[in-house]
């Protein structure tokens, strides 16, 4: 929860970046209130507007202007005077006008800067839900949950063919558990309370992964064991380990029997009893497989 958490934040905070940043280039090329004002209260801007001549008749009038102030200075050297003429008056300042936005548009810088808080923005926004997704429980249950594999009506239909009952969401073998042999059982350490419950209910829950390299152990009909076809390893009808390289018993889930059905909690995995656990006392049935 602490991790969906934080996603959830960082995704909000690339959002409320993306949205100031956005702002903030909106505001580029405008003065702020503060300047308009004062440039109101002194009847416009002080920095004089400087018009190019539009024609050549102001070029040459221009050019005459300047020989002008030219001769006078010469005269006012010849003088002793200030080598510098008189600066005539400005015109009239001119006002700032705002800058149209439709007008100025987007510039390239704005529009790659958006375009990059936007896809980071969409990244981060679909890699937060895809990791809630991932982080959510299933409301349907599946493996890693309660998991109802079925009845036991067929559960026992399935010993009945001197089979186990698999159920292929929880990965699961259902196989009956002797009553008779319960007090084996419990001088077992590794038969924890939630196991020894399960047993006492007749039922127990292997996971079907081999505990040497993680093969998929099959039944074998014929002698009655589950049977590693990778490496060779061998369990007798309850997981407990008879004979290959693994290096205990099957590993095994929690279960319960609630209003005729199995549920078994593959979320709660036990490993399975150590080598030399044989508390039915099975021995092959028939010819191995392996």
């Amino acid at each position: 929860m602490g991790i969906a958490i934080a996603i959830v934040a960082v995704v909000a905070l690339a959002i409320v970046g993306l949205l100031v940043t956005a702002r903030s280039r909106a505001t580029t090329g405008r003065l702020s209130r503060e300047t308009r004002k004062r440039d109101e209260v002194a009847g416009g801007s002080t920095v004089a507007e400087t018009v190019a001549p539009d024609d050549e008749a102001a070029v040459v009038e221009g050019a005459g202007e300047g020989r002008a102030r030219a001769d006078e200075a010469r005269k006012a050297i010849g003088a002793g005077g200030s080598a510098v003429p008189a600066t005539a008056a400005s015109s009239t300042p001119a006002v700032y006008e705002p800058v149209d936005l439709d007008e100025l548009g987007v510039t390239r810088r704005q529009f790659f800067n958006r375009s990059i808080l936007a896809g980071s923005g969409l990244g981060l926004g679909a890699f937060g839900v895809a990791a809630l997704a991932f982080l959510w429980p299933s409301a349907g249950g599946g493996f890693g949950g309660k998991v109802v594999v079925g009845s036991e009506a067929d559960a026992k239909a399935a010993f009945d063919n001197k089979i186990p009952f698999y159920n292929a969401a929880a990965k699961t073998y259902i196989v009956a558990y002797p009553k008779a042999d319960l007090p084996k059982a419990k001088k077992v350490s590794a038969y924890t309370p939630p196991i020894i419950a399960g047993m006492e209910a007749g039922y127990v829950a292997l996971y079907q992964k081999c505990v040497h390299l993680g093969c998929r152990v099959p039944w074998c009909s014929s002698s009655q064991w589950f049977e590693c076809p990778c490496h060779g390893s061998k369990y007798n009808r309850v997981g407990e380990k008879q004979g290959g390289p693994a290096p205990r018993g099957l590993d095994r889930f929690a279960l319960t029997v609630s209003g005729g059905n199995i549920v078994v909690d593959t979320g709660l995995l036990v490993l399975g009893p150590p080598i030399g656990t044989n508390t039915t006392g099975q021995s092959p049935e028939g010819a191995p497989c392996v």
